[in-house]
C-alpha cells in the first residue's frame, strides 16, 4: 500500500524541502491551497486535497480537510480488520504522515496586549485555526501509526528517520504527538483568553527539565516552558545542573540588564543586585558591577547585555570569583576557550527576541509596562501581572525642591531608578556615575533600608545620588542620606507627609524630584 503525507502549513519555511525528501522516500504529498502553491513552485508533485476527497473547498476556505476521506485516513486504525474492511467500502486510504502548523493567532495578537471583555470581539475570527486542530489533535491520537508533526524544527528529523529505516519509529511518533497535543492546547487558551478579555486564562506546560534541586537541596524542582513559546535561553556548559535558585536569580539579572540601552552589567545575589554599572566598554561595566559590593558578590549571578569578551572571564578566573552563572546575548570564542577552564560555571546564552530596552520607553506611552506576562502562585490560585516595562525618561521627572538636580545629576537619579525597580522592597539605592555604590533592599522599613544602603556605600556616597522605590513616609530617610552627603534624590512621591518630606529636603540644600510612579518589588 502506498504511503501518503498530508502538508498543510501556515509558516511555509522548510515545507518544501521536507516534501521532496518524502517524495523520494516513495511517498504521495497531498495538500491545500497556499501549501500546495508553494511546493508545486520548488518541483514537488501534489495531489490537492479536493481531488482527494471529491469535494472541493466550500465557506471561503474555512472547510478543506474537514472530510472523511482525510480524518478517516489518519484516524483508521492499521491492523483492525474491522477499520480496514470498512475503508475499503468508503474509498479511504490511510495517511502516514501529517505535518500541519496553525493560522498565526497568537502572533497576530501578541502585541496588543489583553483587551478589554467588551472589546473581544475585535478578535480577528478568521485566524481561528478548525481544520489544522482537528488534524493535529487526529493524526496525535492515532500515533501508533501516523506521523504528526506541528513543528517546522522536526522536519528533518523525521525525513532522516524516514530516509534511515523506511517509516519513524513508536517512540518518535508518541513524542510528536505529545508535542502536538502540548501545540493544540496552548493555541486554544489564548483563544479562550483573548475571547474573555483575560477573563479566562490556561496555562501549558511542556518540556518539563529536572533541575539540580528546589530552592532547598531537599525540595525538588523544574522548569517548563509554555507551550507554544520558543525557549529563549540556552545553557552554553554546564557542568554543574542548573537549580530552582540559579534561574530564579538569572532571569532578575536579565531583566535588569535589559533595562537600559547602553552597555551594562549587573551582578545578582538571591534575586537582588549587588551591584550594577554601565560604561562604553562591557568589561568595565563588570568590573564596576562587581567592585560596587565584592562582599556580597559570592556565588553570584553575572548579567551582561553586550557579547561577553574574553577578558571578563580572565577577571574572574585571575581574582578568583566564586561565580555561579554567567548569562548574555553571546560569548566571543575567547571566552568560550577560557570558560573551559572553569567547567562548574554556567554559561547561559539569551535569544529573547522581544527584550526592549525600557530607558526607550516614556511613561504615560502604551508601551509602559507591555512586556511579558509575570506569573506567581498564591492561596492556592495564580497572580498574573504585566512586566512593569514603564521607562521614565527626564521629561517625566518634576523637581519639587527650590534646589534643581545638575544635569550629570539627572543621568545618575534616571540610572539610580532603573536599577530600585530590581531591588526588593522596601529598596534603597546609592549611585553615581552610572554605577551602584550601595544598595538596601528587602526592608520592612524605608529608613533600615537607607541605613543599609548608606553602610555598604561608605565614603562613596559623597556626591552620590539616592533613589527610593516608593514614597517617604516620613523625613527620616532624607535626613540619614544627608548624613552621608547624598547630593540628589529621586521618588515616586504621593506620602500624606510630602510636604514635610520636601521641606527637610529644602533645609539640607537636597534637589528632589518625583516620578508619580512606584517601582515595588515583591
Amino acid at each position: 500500500m502506498r504511503k501518503r503525507a498530508l502538508l498543510s502549513v501556515s509558516d511555509k519555511e522548510g515545507i518544501a524541502e521536507f516534501a521532496a525528501r518524502l517524495q523520494k522516500a516513495g511517498y504521495e504529498i497531498l495538500s491545500t491551497g497556499g501549501t500546495q502553491k508553494e511546493l508545486e513552485r520548488a518541483g514537488v508533485r501534489v495531489t490537492a486535497v479536493e481531488k482527494a476527497t471529491g469535494f472541493p473547498p466550500c465557506f471561503g476556505g474555512r472547510v478543506k480537510t474537514l472530510h472523511p476521506r482525510i480524518a478517516g485516513g489518519v484516524l483508521m486504525r492499521r491492523g483492525e480488520k474491522d477499520d480496514e474492511k470498512e475503508a475499503e467500502a468508503l474509498g479511504i486510504e490511510p495517511i502516514d504522515v501529517v505535518a500541519v502548523n496553525l493560522y498565526p493567532f497568537e502572533a497576530a495578537h501578541s502585541s496588543a496586549g489583553l483587551p478589554a471583555r467588551e472589546n473581544a470581539q475585535k478578535v480577528d475570527i478568521e485566524l481561528i485555526d478548525v481544520g489544522g486542530p482537528t488534524l493535529l489533535r487526529s493524526a496525535a491520537k492515532n500515533f501508533a501509526s501516523v506521523t504528526v508533526i506541528c513543528d517546522p524544527a522536526d522536519y528533518d528529523r523525521v525525513a532522516r528517520e524516514i530516509e534511515k529505516d523506511g517509516g519513524t519509529s513508536l517512540e518518535s511518533r508518541r513524542a510528536l504527538a505529545e508535542k502536538a497535543f502540548a501545540r493544540t492546547a496552548g493555541y486554544d487558551a489564548v483563544i479562550a483568553e483573548m475571547l474573555s478579555g483575560g477573563a479566562l486564562r490556561s496555562l501549558s506546560l511542556v518540556h518539563g527539565t529536572e533541575l539540580r534541586y528546589g530552592e532547598n537541596p531537599h525540595q525538588w524542582g523544574r522548569f517548563y516552558d509554555f507551550a507554544g513559546e520558543e525557549r529563549v535561553w540556552t545553557v552554553l556548559q554546564e557542568e554543574k545542573r542548573m537549580s530552582y535558585l540559579n534561574i530564579l536569580d538569572a532571569d532578575a539579572a536579565w531583566s535588569l540588564v535589559q533595562e537600559f540601552g547602553e552597555p551594562t552589567a549587573a551582578c545578582i545575589k538571591h534575586a537582588n543586585p549587588s551591584g550594577v554599572a554601565l560604561h562604553e566598554d562591557i568589561a568595565e561595566a563588570f568590573r564596576l558591577s562587581y567592585d560596587a559590593d565584592r562582599l556580597s558578590a559570592f556565588g553570584v549571578i553575572i548579567a551582561l547585555n553586550r557579547p561577553c569578551p574574553a577578558e571578563v572571564i580572565r577577571h574572574v578566573i585571575d581574582q578568583k570569583i566564586f561565580v555561579e552563572v554567567i548569562i548574555a546575548p553571546a560569548y566571543e570564542e575567547g571566552a568560550m576557550k577560557l570558560l573551559k577552564e572553569r567547567p562548574k560555571l554556567r554559561a547561559i546564552a539569551m535569544s529573547d527576541k522581544r527584550a526592549m530596552p525600557r530607558t526607550a520607553r516614556s511613561a504615560g506611552t502604551g508601551e509602559a509596562g507591555s512586556g511579558r506576562l509575570l506569573y506567581r502562585t498564591a492561596l492556592g490560585g495564580m497572580l498574573v501581572q504585566n512586566e512593569d516595562g514603564n521607562g521614565l525618561t527626564e521629561k517625566d521627572l518634576r523637581c519639587v525642591t527650590a534646589k534643581k538636580p545638575a544635569e550629570e545629576q539627572i543621568r545618575d537619579l534616571l540610572f539610580c531608578w532603573h536599577v530600585v525597580k530590581h531591588v526588593k522592597s522596601n529598596a534603597v539605592v546609592f549611585a553615581r556615575d552610572r554605577a551602584t555604590v550601595g544598595i538596601g533592599g528587602g526592608q520592612t522599613s524605608r529608613v533600615d533600608a537607607t541605613m543599609i544602603a548608606s553602610r555598604k556605600a561608605g565614603d562613596r556616597a559623597r556626591g552620590a545620588v539616592m533613589a527610593s522605590d516608593a514614597f517617604f513616609p516620613f523625613p527620616d530617610s532624607v535626613e540619614e542620606a544627608s548624613k552621608f552627603g547624598i547630593a540628589a534624590i529621586i521618588q515616586p512621591g504621593g506620602s500624606i507627609r510630602d510636604e514635610e518630606v520636601i521641606a527637610r529636603a529644602n533645609e539640607l540644600n537636597i534637589p528632589m524630584v518625583v516620578t508619580g510612579i512606584r517601582g515595588f518589588r515583591h
